[in-house]
């Protein structure tokens, strides 16, 4: 038995839940993939797996396994990576975690060029903007805005997401333009509330002229927890939006969102790539973050203060 290549089907085995699944993606049958795991069930004395006609269930003792396998397969390809020749061209399994609006708008067209630069890395790519267990999802990396809060996690700065105000011509029609962001909380005016994952609720948003400082939040019909599920609702008409500009331009630029507040600004949204601390960072994951920085510098940079602030 070769032990690296039964550790990889169990660990394949325990994501897929499937043999089948599994022995697709590793291009070997399901006959080699059962009996690697048997022999290694045989090679520890216990029982990692669970099967049913049906499905493929994790033991105790299998779960406990998977999480140092996945911890060791990673550290052999790490390891791998590093030496000479393999350093310049970085390979392996990578998985990510980004917001929908950031992968359907900025991530997504840009990934032919991260494919050229890095061919050998396999990407798989969630897509959400849920709260990521990073270890427990065994996820190597998520991009966020906002704070973030996971005192556990790294997390490295590498964008900052200028935001405006933005209704329907339906919303304005049917409900008037406010003319002062306190009318959003004490009128009729309602906004489409965004469930952050970290509190599950909509937050205030800081809003300033000249030496006037406004917390705006609003009262709501509807709120969702997914970017762009968000903005579709906003451009029904069901509120006012808070967006960031990459997300707003071709909707204000087509007539779908009109500009609100123009003389008022907000601070910006910061975007961090964060990931576990481990005990370095894999060149895989090293060169996605750098690619990461890249796309931001081109669509939005980290803002910097002038020197001597």
């Amino acid at each position: 038995m070769d032990r690296f290549d039964a550790m990889q089907a169990f660990a394949r085995v325990v994501e897929a839940g499937s043999f089948t699944k599994a022995a697709e993606t590793l291009h070997m049958s399901r006959t080699t993939v059962t009996q690697l795991i048997q022999q290694l069930e045989a090679r520890l004395r216990v029982r990692l797996l669970n099967r049913t006609t049906r499905q493929v269930n994790v033991t105790a003792d299998g779960a406990a396994y998977y999480e140092r396998v996945v911890r060791l397969l990673a550290d052999m390809d790490d390891a791998e990576t590093s030496l000479s020749n393999a350093s310049a061209a970085p390979r392996g399994r990578l998985r990510v975690d980004v917001p929908s609006p950031f992968a359907r708008m900025i991530l997504a067209p840009a990934l032919p060029d991260f494919h050229r630069r890095y061919p050998d890395i396999q990407l798989d790519l969630g897509v959400s903007d849920r709260r990521v267990d990073l270890i427990g999802e065994h996820v190597d990396c998520v991009v966020r805005g906002g704070t973030i809060t996971d005192q556990s996690l790294v997390a490295r700065h590498v964008g900052d997401l200028q935001l405006g105000v933005h209704a329907a011509p339906a919303y304005l029609q049917r409900m008037g333009a406010p003319a002062h962001p306190r009318e959003l909380e004490d009128s009729q005016h309602r906004i489409v509330g965004f469930l952050w994952a970290r509190t599950g609720k909509p937050l205030p948003y800081a809003m300033r002229r000249g030496e006037e400082r406004v917390q705006a939040q609003g009262r709501y019909v509807v709120a969702l927890d997914d970017g762009n599920a968000y903005l579709a609702a906003g451009l029904a008409g069901m509120g006012v939006l808070w967006l960031p500009t990459y997300m707003a331009k071709a909707h204000v630029a087509s007539g779908e969102l009109v500009t609100l507040f123009e003389e008022w600004t907000l601070d910006p949204m910061p975007m961090h790539v964060a990931f576990p601390p481990n005990r370095h960072v894999s060149a895989k994951l090293r060169v996605f973050i750098d690619w990461i920085v890249e796309l931001m510098d081109t669509h939005a940079p980290v803002i910097r203060p002038p020197p001597g602030q």
